[in-house]
């Protein structure tokens, strides 16, 4: 039996990320299925990139004026709204706010990431007040670092219906331009693959320094909606620190890109080294220089199985269906 009663999925978002593609997807599931999901906005920041593609999807979606408002609204709700969460903020909000006043709450965890400074207190508190919500983890690890039990229910994409050609040297960096993210570790690999013809998707705090040291070697293309992006590209390199389990892999193998990536998260879980993409150990360039140097030099036959191989991994394990049909089954009728 699905649950009939109004679902907020809570974020509080501004650029869009994978957690902001995440609750895209999971909305859309959820419509399908004749439920009543809105994404509600913690905070409001404005004619943001993550309103406009909300606007151009159609999806329903409400904005508080802040976390006091926020918080207000969801307490003054009937007890029957589910409240699902995402990200830090609206889950330290949302937990507390609904236990206080006896509504059910979900939280999903994304981030791999602990980070430095007031970041890092927030995420600390993040894992503290899970104990007030029913807990999904995007990844095994992230689940052992949880102080309470949690289901792991990894992210999960669309299949498109064919994969792009992976037949060309063009390799991609998709995500924030941010230290975790690694992007000069990606924008090294410049100099060391010279057959090769680098891309940097994305925007963030390292966006100038990057294009002054690298400008000559990377194209930096800035924020781009990646559906429009993804036939531009033949191999996807993921050089971060940290990770849950980033939803860019898994829309780039299901377009049949391979992808080569440092060993973290739940990248070790998803990639099969040498099968459907490539594992690096964190933080060794040189020897992700060499395997994307190896995919250079590889022929059609090649490059047509791996390709094969990631698509069949979507497939069968993180499409929308599977992992939505999860999360339902932990939502309280």
């Amino acid at each position: 039996m699905l649950p009939t009663q109004p679902i907020w999925l809570a974020i509080d978002a501004r650029q869009v990320g994978g957690i902001e593609v995440h609750i895209t997807h999971l909305a859309r599931d959820l419509l399908s299925r004749g439920l009543n999901p809105t994404i509600v906005l913690v905070s409001n920041h404005g004619m943001t990139p993550f309103i406009a593609l909300l606007k151009q999807q159609g999806l329903p979606y409400r904005v508080c004026r802040n976390s006091r408002d926020f918080v207000q609204t969801l307490a003054s709700q009937s007890g029957d709204v589910l409240v699902h969460t995402h990200g830090y903020k609206a889950g330290i909000l949302g937990r507390l706010t609904a236990w206080c006043s006896g509504k059910s709450v979900v939280s999903t965890f994304h981030s791999g990431d602990e980070g430095q400074g007031l970041l890092k207190f927030y995420s600390w508190l993040d894992r503290v007040t899970a104990r007030f919500a029913t807990c999904i983890a995007v990844s095994e690890a992230i689940a052992r670092r949880l102080p309470v039990p949690s289901t792991v229910i990894s992210n999960f994409v669309p299949m498109p219906a064919s994969p792009v050609a992976v037949q060309g040297n063009r390799i991609a960096f998709v995500g924030r331009l941010s230290a975790e993210k690694g992007p000069a570790s990606f924008c090294q690999l410049a100099a060391l693959c010279p057959d090769g013809e680098f891309h940097l998707y994305g925007a963030g705090p390292l966006q100038d320094t990057l294009w002054q040291q690298y400008g000559d070697r990377v194209q930096l293309h800035g924020f781009r909606q990646m559906a429009n992006e993804w036939h531009h590209i033949d191999l996807l390199c993921i050089t971060s620190r940290f990770e849950g389990l980033p939803l860019v892999a898994l829309e780039a193998m299901a377009h049949g890109i391979p992808v080569c990536t440092f060993a973290v998260g739940g990248l070790v879980q998803l990639i099969d080294h040498k099968s459907n993409g490539w594992l690096v150990e964190p933080g060794h360039v040189q020897d992700m220089a060499d395997l994307v140097n190896y995919w250079l030099r590889s022929d059609e036959l090649v490059r047509g199985r791996m390709s094969q191989a990631a698509r069949r991994t979507i497939a069968r394990g993180y499409s929308v269906n599977h992992r939505v049909n999860d999360i339902l089954a932990l939502y309280p009728r």
